[in-house]
């Protein structure tokens, strides 16, 4: 549009009737940019109209055509015109002209297009055609393993086009189309993708999970994708049972459930009967055993077949208590061990194997079509690529249903792996998977790609946690701190000279062999934190040697004196041997709990600790991490981190569990100034990422440059900033039990030495950089 005082320019105007098109020449006032005025008006235009136009307006018009006849020849036409008025436009010609008017613009000729083709909208959605199937596995009338037909849904406006419409569009040859009294552009891209027609397949799980989100990748565009009839059916029930309304305990069960465990029973029983299984996703201690009992009497009344319960060896006798107690009429038998076998199976009976006999068995147990499958602390096949998880995925059954407090524990492969076994090709290939969800997820922290996929895991994932409003307010308050504590001078002296020579190797070395030094330097740091003995593979002697220890005997003192109980974990064996042995030199008794041990063992050892037969249970963290009842104890000592906080919080809750009806303190010792240090706080933002269902491995450590590796390990003077860390107090333990509400003293403050403190170290080190790294990877390492 030219400025005022400009001469005025040409205009056009599209219009015309039903099979032809025609640009109508305008004149526009570089006085008045209102005044618009047509041009075949202008030769009996009154006199006023004509000095706003200007006395050149026929030469600028002339003159405006032929720079325009230039760029876009069609103008040429009305140069030969000798009063021209409008331009016939053919259909290349206006498809040029819709497809780009910059050259006019150049020109001085303004294109101006008539509103109503801009104020309707074409457009594709994607949809299938899902046909009643009468009898399929997941209800009356849809399959997963069904092919399901996609289509095209061409809409005006979000309203459907009618079939003749639709024929209309297939054929159009031209850029515009007249539809429901207006002319409409169209997209030839459009028109491409509807002459196709749904030429491809999509499984009823690609479909359903496509119908959840509101969209499906095709040729690697993201479209929207519209679900109806029997497909929009199966979405709205799944919808419904998000939500579900609790249901009343089954017949056969000797216990009284709370809602929200009766709201479980009731969203697992709506999957079982759309034919579809789930994760059940509890924090651990919320009853997650007495749901599925529940649950098997339910479908037991509906002749729905035997349940497997495959689990860790170690809860074998667990569940085998938990249904002679709260379902007694309920045959149970034990597939483990010499001499098992499945031989008159009765049809509600309850079979409790482990993962290993899984992977061993997988023929035998795959003969029979279970009712219910159970995959219990389903972590153990979250490797999708293992032996465990492949025999897992043989078991045919009518339902499978996950349970694991931590569905994400590193990765978010682990979340695929269990959902596509309890709900198979729901989150399609696991290749597709990495590159749609979980690189752009975890990598880049994609928010839409984070939704999409909260939106087709919600129906299939139930999530409670202890701290919902109205989950269990009954369990007491939990307080957890940070023991800060220094090293002996023996401890730091073999920190600096590990990090430094390690460190050397590491600039020298590249690839898989770098990896490989990083982590055994991180590994053999730690063990110099928790004492210098289990670095140096020594049975002793064991006193004096490390603040982790002298900090771990004043916790003791304190704890045994108030006649409480504690679980003392530690990621390695090794390290709970010594503490096992100086513990008995003190004449504390201890119970010790492995990966070693039996499972009649381990059961044993259970009962003696929940009887009071010892205040003390050391426990390494993979054998008694998960899956054990041990509300007896009030507190619980992380001796050294695992650098996966929801590890640790499963560890915790094997005190802070339903059952528990006294406050607990979980304490973890850390080492003051060293990477134990540093990497805390790294945990603590961890912590928070969680509860969005993301996680990362360990791999994030053995990609940092020397330099950030040096900050990291570095032993300094200064303390590393952790919001989490609070100065060791052991006084302010029995405080603290007594009174929940009391916080540790803020990190810094004096305490009295104790006869077992080693006295604090000062170094000669620099003081350490701050120091920052990309999202947390766990290193998980250990001697079991």
């Amino acid at each position: 549009m030219p400025a005022e005082g400009d001469l005025p320019a040409g205009d056009e105007v599209l219009a015309g009737g039903e099979g032809e098109f025609r640009a109508v020449l305008q004149l526009r006032s570089g006085v008045d940019p209102s005044l618009l005025v047509d041009v075949a008006d202008v030769w009996n235009a009154p006199p006023a109209v004509l000095a706003a136009l200007g006395e050149r307006a026929e030469t600028d018009l002339l003159l405006a055509l032929r720079r325009g006849a230039r760029v876009w020849p069609p103008l040429g036409a009305a140069l030969r015109d000798a009063a021209p008025a409008e331009v016939p436009i053919g259909d290349a010609a206006l498809d040029e002209l819709a497809g780009d008017s910059d050259a006019l613009d150049g020109a001085g000729i303004e294109v101006l297009w008539p509103a109503e083709l801009f104020a309707g909208e074409l457009a594709l959605r994607g949809a299938v055609q899902a046909t009643p199937t009468p009898g399929a596995v997941t209800g009356p009338d849809f399959s997963l393993t069904d092919l399901l037909a996609f289509k095209w849904r061409p809409t005006l406006d979000g309203q459907d086009l009618t079939e003749a419409e639709v024929a209309a569009l297939a054929e159009a040859k031209r850029p515009m189309i007249r539809m429901r009294g207006r002319w409409v552009r169209i997209d030839q891209e459009l028109v491409r993708k509807l002459r196709q027609g749904g030429s491809r397949k999509l499984s009823g799980a690609e479909a359903l999970g496509a119908a959840l989100t509101g969209s499906l990748e095709i040729d690697g565009e993201l479209v929207a994708f519209d679900a109806d009839g029997s497909l929009q059916t199966m979405v709205d029930r799944l919808r419904t049972a998000e939500q579900p309304e609790p249901m009343a305990e089954p017949v056969g069960l000797r216990a009284t459930l709370r809602d929200y465990q009766r709201r479980g029973v009731a969203w697992m029983a709506q999957l079982a009967e759309l034919g579809f299984g789930g994760c059940l996703a509890d924090d651990m201690g919320l009853g997650k055993t007495i749901q599925v009992i529940a649950l098997h009497l339910q479908l037991s009344q509906r002749g729905r077949g035997p349940t497997l319960v495959v689990c860790p060896s170690t809860l074998l006798g667990t569940w085998e208590r938990e249904l002679t107690k709260f379902a007694p009429d309920v045959p149970v038998r034990r597939y483990h061990g010499a001499g098992r076998s499945l031989s008159d199976l009765m049809p509600d009976e309850v079979v409790l194997t482990t993962y290993g006999v899984v992977r061993q068995d997988h023929h035998v147990l795959g003969e029979i079509f279970w009712g219910l499958a159970v995959a219990d602390e389903a972590q153990h096949a979250k490797n999708p690529l293992s032996r465990t998880a492949r025999a897992l995925r043989t078991l045919p059954a009518a339902t499978r249903l996950a349970l694991t407090g931590t569905p994400v524990e590193n990765r978010l492969s682990e979340l695929w792996s269990i959902l596509d076994w309890a709900a198979p090709g729901l989150l399609g290939t696991l290749d597709r998977f990495r590159h749609d969800v979980a690189v752009p997820v975890e990598r880049y922290h994609d928010e839409e790609a984070t939704a999409r996929l909260a939106r087709v895991t919600r129906p299939f994932l139930l999530r409670r946690k202890k701290s919902d409003p109205g989950i269990a307010p009954e369990l007491p308050q939990k307080t957890e701190h940070d023991v800060v504590v220094p090293l002996t001078a023996e401890q730091a002296t073999l920190y600096q000279a590990v990090a430094k020579e390690t460190l050397a190797k590491i600039e020298e070395a590249e690839g898989i062999a770098r990896r490989g030094l990083v982590l055994s330097l991180l590994t053999q740091l730690k063990q110099v934190c928790n004492h210098p003995a289990q670095f140096l593979h020594e049975p002793g002697p064991l006193p004096r040697r490390s603040g982790k220890l002298a900090a771990l005997d004043e916790l003791l003192d304190v704890i045994l004196a108030e006649g409480e109980s504690v679980l003392i974990f530690s990621q390695y064996v090794e390290m709970c041997r010594l503490i096992e042995s100086h513990l008995a030199a003190r004449q504390v008794r201890t119970l010790f709990l492995h990966g070693g041990i039996g499972v009649k063992k381990r059961e044993q050892l259970v009962e003696q600790f929940q009887a009071g037969e010892a205040q003390v249970f050391l426990l390494s963290l993979k054998a008694g991490g998960v899956g054990l009842t041990l509300t007896t104890a009030t507190h619980v000592v992380h001796y050294d981190r695992w650098w996966n906080p929801a590890v640790e919080d499963q560890a915790t809750d094997r005190a802070y569990r339903i059952g528990q009806d006294k406050p607990v303190q979980v304490h973890r010792l850390v080492t003051e100034n060293t990477l134990e240090d540093r990497i805390s706080t790294v945990i603590a933002a961890k912590r928070e990422l969680a509860d969005a269902v993301v996680g990362s491995g360990e791999a994030w450590l053995s990609e940092l440059s020397d330099t950030e590796l040096t900050e990291l390990v570095e032993l300094s003077s200064t303390p590393a900033k952790s919001g989490a860390a609070s100065a060791y107090n052991p006084s302010a333990v029995g405080r603290a039990a007594t009174s929940a509400g009391n916080s540790a003293p803020a990190r810094g403050a004096a305490s009295a030495p104790s006869p077992h403190s080693p006295a604090p170290v000062s170094t000669s080190a620099a003081p350490s950089s701050s120091f920052s790294a990309a999202q947390p990877r766990d290193v998980e390492v250990g001697d079991e």
